[in-house]
């Protein structure tokens, strides 16, 4: 790394560890006069850049302070410019020898682009009309002693944005949109559910058994008292529970942790949103999450139709409706409904259509479902609701009552990826603790999740009678993604998990 120029008007290219060194050196100094800038502890700000830009008539002459890191500078004699940012956007500040003396000029051109300074002054528009801050009193606030990335280039290197998020927000103004628009989704979220009379919960992260989802949990130990507990796979049970005590309308959105793979579309942790209501079924969760989802997007991007990675997706429309059954038909040309049941015609039909990882699958149900996530659901652009699964696939769900082969769930997929997920709760306890005894048989017998346990308590929670209820999940990171046109669910993560780098 090179910098062409500090502060000091120096216009060879220095190396990294020189640039160190003549930082540390600069904050020696600082220190060694009784100018430490980090014995501050506050400063004034009466405005925000973006404020003074966006209504200059009102600020215009008038004395403001602001602060913000410096991104930019350009010395000119016996004035200078540079860049500040804060939280609201970038705006110009002009400095005179005249105004602040010769020593003081001497010393603010010993900043460095990084800095973090307060800035008093007057507003005004420069001859080209750019909107400025005329300083009349500059101080640092804060040391930066390693050079920023070229503010021209940004910072491309996709590793280092995930690894350095502070780095990537300080230097692309995209990634603080796309992080604003994420708090702002969930603030919708919350919104959106408090108008349907939900109310806001929290349950344990740590949880004794692993149960809600099928998936493999991260397993830790608690010394206090001596035994292995999971973080949460998902937060489907203890919701449940307050179902069981009365709290018939209940949400939480919170981190769930999967000890699984990372891709562009999964994360070892991230962030869902799961709701639950008494006395309803998985029709009308499929209204209540196609309102949600149009509010959203309307609120968010201040239009229906959006664009996701060069595809023109309307949300505003009524969402498709089709079975699992007929969106499998309606790509591979196979009608499933023929052989219900026979699981070896199944693993046949896949092989023809070139899925060959089946050894595990052993119901016609799970074969059924393994080729619409290979086959289907990439083609399932504009929003669409998937809906009767079969029972295999579905363990906390009601079986549909004309056809016990299948349940009453539904899967929403928008861009190609799996965006909610929902049920018609099984509230009924004894086939519960049917279906989870297959599931752990099954576990055990091809050696995954062998920790899990069966969830008594929850099954405890139930034959005390838990109401008829819809549920619903949803991923926030994958919704985020959609809205702000991100290809990565790593680009919606403010720390997403990396490999460790040896230094």
């Amino acid at each position: 790394m090179h910098e062409k120029k500090e502060f000091g008007g120096v216009s060879v290219q220095k190396g990294l560890n020189e640039i160190l060194s003549i930082r540390r050196k600069k904050l020696e100094l600082l220190k060694a006069n009784k100018k430490n800038p980090f014995d501050i502890t506050t400063c004034r700000q009466s405005c925000l850049a973006k404020e003074i830009k966006n209504d200059f008539e009102t600020f215009e002459n008038k004395s403001i302070s602001v602060a913000g890191r410096i991104l930019k500078f350009r010395e000119m004699g016996k004035a200078s410019f540079f860049d500040v940012s804060d939280r609201s956007g970038t705006i110009q500040i002009y400095v005179r020898v005249d105004d602040l003396g010769k020593n003081t000029y001497k010393d603010i051109l010993t900043l460095d682009i990084g800095d973090i300074i307060s800035v008093s002054g007057s507003v005004f528009k420069t001859r080209r009309g750019e909107v400025s801050v005329h300083a009349n009193k500059i101080e640092l606030l804060s040391k930066s002693l390693i050079p920023l990335p070229e503010k021209h280039h940004g910072l491309k290197d996709t590793d280092l944005r995930y690894r350095q998020r502070y780095l990537d927000l300080i230097m692309n103004s995209k990634t603080r949109e796309v992080f604003k628009k994420r708090s702002f989704v969930i603030t919708k979220i919350r919104e959106f559910l408090k108008r349907e009379n939900f109310l806001e919960v929290e349950t344990p992260v740590l949880n004794f058994v692993a149960s809600g989802a099928e998936a493999e949990p991260f397993l830790t130990h608690y010394n206090a008292l001596n035994m292995n507990i999971f973080l949460r796979i998902a937060t489907e049970i203890p919701l449940k529970k307050l179902l069981v005590g009365g709290l018939e309308r209940v949400y939480e959105i919170g981190k769930v942790f999967r000890n699984e793979g990372i891709s562009v579309k999964h994360s070892p942790e991230y962030t869902s949103l799961e709701l639950y209501k008494a006395y309803t079924d998985y029709n009308d969760m499929m209204n209540l999450t196609e309102r949600m989802v149009q509010e959203i997007t309307s609120s968010t991007c201040g239009k229906e139709k959006i664009i996701y990675q060069n595809k023109e997706i309307n949300i505003g429309n009524s969402f498709k409706r089709i079975t699992m059954l007929q969106a499998v038909k309606k790509i591979t040309g196979i009608d499933f409904s023929r052989f219900v049941g026979d699981v070896l015609t199944a693993k046949k039909q896949a092989l023809k259509l070139g899925i060959i990882e089946t050894e595990e699958l052993n119901s016609w149900g799970e074969v059924l479902n393994n080729i619409f996530e290979e086959k289907v659901e990439k083609t399932l652009i504009d929003p669409t609701f998937v809906y009767d699964y079969p029972v295999e696939v579905s363990i906390l769900t009601k079986k549909k009552k004309n056809n016990p082969n299948f349940t009453e769930r539904f899967e929403l997929y928008i861009a190609g990826r799996e965006i909610a997920n929902a049920y018609s709760e099984l509230n009924d306890p004894i086939e519960q603790r049917e279906r989870f005894v297959l599931q752990l048989e099954k576990q055990r017998q091809n050696k995954k999740n062998e920790n899990n346990l069966l969830d008594e308590d929850f099954l405890t929670a139930l034959e005390y009678g838990m109401p008829p209820a819809g549920g619903m999940g949803m991923g926030i990171d994958r919704l985020v993604m959609l809205l702000t046109d991100s290809p990565s669910i790593r680009d919606v993560l403010f720390f997403p998990t990396m490999k460790s780098v040896k230094k």
